[in-house]
């Protein structure tokens, strides 16, 4: 008996004098709506246009379909809207949002041409750095370029150079769950990760560097610093920057070149028993303080000069404070 289907509506009966049907030819839909914001922002400050220009393209162009800008712009609206992997682009390609952001809807009432698959996108997630031209490889990007723009987008959000502007350092786990190179597993992380470092300035991101895992978390944090703190200077000449970071940037050659380059910093110490010793006065006090108050956090305050044993050639000074009953930091 053959099989009777409708393509177009499935009926559920009447509700309240109204047929109730499932309607499946909505036409061309999509769930990334917000794309469109995120594009009025990047018009705003030209963000794919100025990463777009951190690429060489030695493509045919009688033989191209997908311009760079376009290929750029579609894979970093596809980070921003949460699709990481490229695969997710030859689902995309059809979307009607993308399809609008990227300039591929020819004339009006007209559906969007299709975008870049994962093929084609994947010359830039491959494109060598510049001054490498492989054979097919067509597509460079300039890696310093690249690294630049992050600290123009930050200093260009600001009308006026502030008085003080203060950095944050951190590092942190990427995990990997496959057998990629370079992958190594972190003890205080528990798996097998890379240990990217960040550089932040409030909500701005000026530097983002993949490394392995095998490394010690400060390991090119001075010449990151060498490079952005040369860059905010150029434009902001009198700004005071800080430093901030945790006890894993607390390493002579970062606090010597701080010193230096007249940059201030404030990093944490690691909790030990020697630095505990120092500070039991201060430990106790925020303990009795916190009693008083219900057992709410508490925080005690000492200025004294500290040094390593070994690792740091000068006394600095340092100013332990935190919560009672929780470990007790103390900054230089």
């Amino acid at each position: 008996m053959p099989t009777q289907c409708s393509a177009t509506e499935i009926g559920f009966g009447r509700a309240g004098g109204r047929r109730v049907v499932a309607d499946f030819d909505g036409g061309m839909v999509s769930s990334d709506a917000g794309a469109l914001l995120r594009g009025e922002a990047d018009k705003a400050i030209g963000l794919t246009d100025r990463f777009a220009a951190c690429f060489a393209d030695r493509r045919n162009p009688l033989m191209t379909v997908h311009a760079l800008k376009a290929m750029v712009a579609q894979r970093v609206f596809g980070l921003a809207l949460g699709y990481e992997d490229l695969n997710d682009h030859d689902d995309l390609r059809g979307d009607p949002v993308l399809g609008v952001l990227l300039g591929k809807l020819e004339r009006e009432g007209e559906a969007p041409g299709l975008l870049a698959g994962k093929s084609t996108l994947n010359r830039l997630e491959h494109a060598p750095g510049a001054g490498k031209a492989p054979r097919y490889h067509k597509v460079d990007h300039d890696g310093a370029a690249i690294e630049k723009l992050f600290v123009e987008l930050f200093l260009d959000a600001h009308q006026k150079a502030p008085r003080q502007i203060v950095l944050d350092l951190d590092a942190t786990d990427d995990p990997l769950h496959g057998d990629q190179e370079g992958r190594f597993f972190h003890g205080y992380y528990d798996c097998y990760c890379y240990l990217p470092l960040y550089v932040f300035c409030g909500r701005h991101l000026l530097a983002a560097k993949l490394r392995r895992s095998d490394i010690d978390g400060s390991a090119g944090s001075v010449e990151e610093m060498e490079r952005i703190v040369a860059q905010i200077r150029e434009r902001w000449p009198k700004v005071k920057i800080v430093l901030r970071a945790d006890s894993g940037f607390a390493r002579e050659a970062l606090m010597a070149w701080c010193e230096a380059n007249k940059v201030d910093y404030v990093f944490g110490l690691a909790r030990n028993p020697r630095l505990e010793g120092r500070i039991a006065d201060a430990l106790d006090e925020a303990r009795l303080l916190s009693q008083a108050n219900a057992g709410q956090p508490a925080r005690a305050f000492r200025d004294f000069e500290w040094s390593t044993k070994e690792s740091w050639s000068r006394r600095r000074s340092a100013r332990p404070n935190g919560p009672a009953a929780k470990p007790t930091r103390a900054f230089s």
